[in-house]
């Protein structure tokens, strides 16, 4: 097991952690339909009631957060996970944070006329506009399409860049931003799209639905959920049911396989000066946990 270190408790199904210039974490709580601010002794605080099912989180370049809402889900007794979408769910879509009241406003619910179902992660270019993933929502019987969109922060445009993809979850640029990484749930698939100019991936060949090409994957019961790149180009990816972190070159090859004390490590993200602290939440167990990484995590470009 590896070395790391409960900083807060108490969560409901914690993700999407963003570090603060005070030391200070943000996440969501995708079941208790809020974000919240832990500081760097541990205590916590309540920073959004933004509703829904908030879920990835990224600062954008004007200070704001931007966050991926979900819509809400339903969940099991004896589970920590939704099983399906909220009763009151009529639709997923992208809200901005103001970073000093906490207040959630609403910048985009639809692409192309088409609703979001599910919109689950968010890394934002060098040019001040944001990638996104759409997991789409899971019913009893069947589930939405997933995909990945391109936005611009001010609520002006939002257009497609892969569709369908069957979970796209966490996704993160690599340190040139010239290709875009998304974590594929289903089947632990990574994926790498080649970006020729801010928000256009290469054209995919003929009968393609895109130009996304896998460039990893994992046996077994393992599932993909959120990742982080790091300096060195590798990606960090939180990998649920077998409870690691793994991390894997831009090559395909695993570098390595940390083993986290949850079945549902969910997301990672770094700080501290030299970038080598990396927060973890524990989703299963409602927890953020923090550790020493063996390589600095990338700088993100408005974090």
């Amino acid at each position: 097991m590896s070395d790391v270190k409960i900083l807060a408790t108490g969560f409901g199904f914690p993700e999407g952690p963003v570090v603060c210039k005070d030391g200070s974490v943000i996440l969501t709580e995708i079941r208790n339909n809020q974000l919240s601010k832990v500081m760097p002794d541990g205590k916590t605080s309540v920073f959004s009631r933004c509703g829904g099912g908030p879920n990835g989180l990224a600062f954008g370049p004007d200070g704001a957060l931007y966050l991926c809402n979900n819509g809400g889900s339903k969940y099991a007794e004896g589970y920590s996970m939704g099983i399906a979408p909220h009763p009151d769910y009529k639709f997923g879509f992208i809200q901005r944070i103001d970073p000093k009241t906490g207040e959630a406003k609403t910048l985009y619910t639809e692409v192309n006329g088409n609703k979001l179902s599910a919109p689950n992660d968010i890394v934002f270019d060098v040019h001040g506009g944001f990638y996104f993933t759409d997991l789409g929502k899971r019913y009893a019987r069947h589930r939405d399409h997933g995909g990945i969109y391109y936005a611009l922060p001010d609520g002006s445009k939002v257009t497609e860049i892969a569709y369908p993809i069957l979970s796209p979850n966490g996704c993160g640029l690599s340190p040139d931003g010239k290709t875009l990484y998304a974590a594929d749930t289903e089947g632990a698939r990574l994926w790498a799209f080649d970006i020729e100019a801010p928000g256009v991936p290469r054209k995919p060949a003929p009968h393609h639905h895109h130009s996304g090409r896998v460039i990893a994957g994992l046996p077994g019961n393992a599932r993909f959920d959120s990742l982080a790149v790091l300096a060195n180009g590798n990606i960090a990816v939180a990998t649920l049911n077998t409870g690691f972190i793994t991390e894997i070159s831009p090559g395909g090859d695993i570098v390595q396989a940390v083993k986290m004390p949850d079945i549902y490590p969910t997301n990672i993200c770094f700080g501290g000066a030299d970038m080598r602290t990396a927060y973890i939440t524990l989703s299963d167990t409602g927890r953020l946990g923090t550790m020493q990484w063996s390589s600095p995590g990338l700088k993100l470009n408005f974090g």
